[in-house]
């Protein structure tokens, strides 16, 4: 589970009765590709011929710059996560780490779930004892990567939801 029971309307949009504006949706949806992005190699080396995750990141990128709509963004992020059905650990997780990040054009609370997949992708990835430091460590990197115009928004939501998120924000 990532997403909060009641929904928090800093990340509903502002022609949804929120306060989320287009500007800081798109930010949110750039900085989420990037962390899926981050973890992909985790993947594609178990899958190389499935383009289905990379292609969820293109998407999200190509839906920040008008050139494909939301609901093609979503698909897109949906069969990046039916790739990684069938897989466990750090490769199943960079799939998810990259559906979550093409359906931030739907949700854009989704963002949590890119990154936090991510984190769980290096943590299993990490040889063994050293995934919770592996985790620690990408988890600064995401906050390093973080655009100054949501960075408070997003370290707020991480304190937030750390506890659904498998507290993997605790960097």
């Amino acid at each position: 589970m990532i997403l909060p029971k009641v929904r928090d309307p800093r990340f509903t949009t502002i022609r949804r009765g929120g306060t989320l504006t287009d500007e800081h949706h798109h930010l949110l949806a750039l900085w989420a590709a990037t962390c899926a992005e981050h973890v992909l190699g985790l993947f594609e080396a178990v899958r190389p011929d499935d383009s289905r995750p990379r292609e969820a990141i293109a998407y999200a990128r190509a839906w920040v710059r008008g050139e494909v709509r939301m609901m093609e963004a979503r698909a897109a992020g949906g069969h990046a996560m039916g790739a990684a059905r069938d897989l466990r650990g750090a490769a199943r997780n960079a799939a998810y780490a990259a559906g979550q990040a093409a359906v931030v054009a739907h949700v854009a609370a989704h963002e949590l779930g890119a990154a936090a997949y991510a984190i769980k992708a290096v943590r299993a990835a990490a040889p063994a004892g050293l995934g919770e430091a592996a985790g620690r460590d990408e988890c600064r990197w995401q906050r390093d990567q973080l655009p100054a115009e949501i960075r408070e928004l997003v370290l707020d939501d991480q304190r937030l939801r750390n506890d659904i998120c498998w507290s993997v924000f605790d960097c």
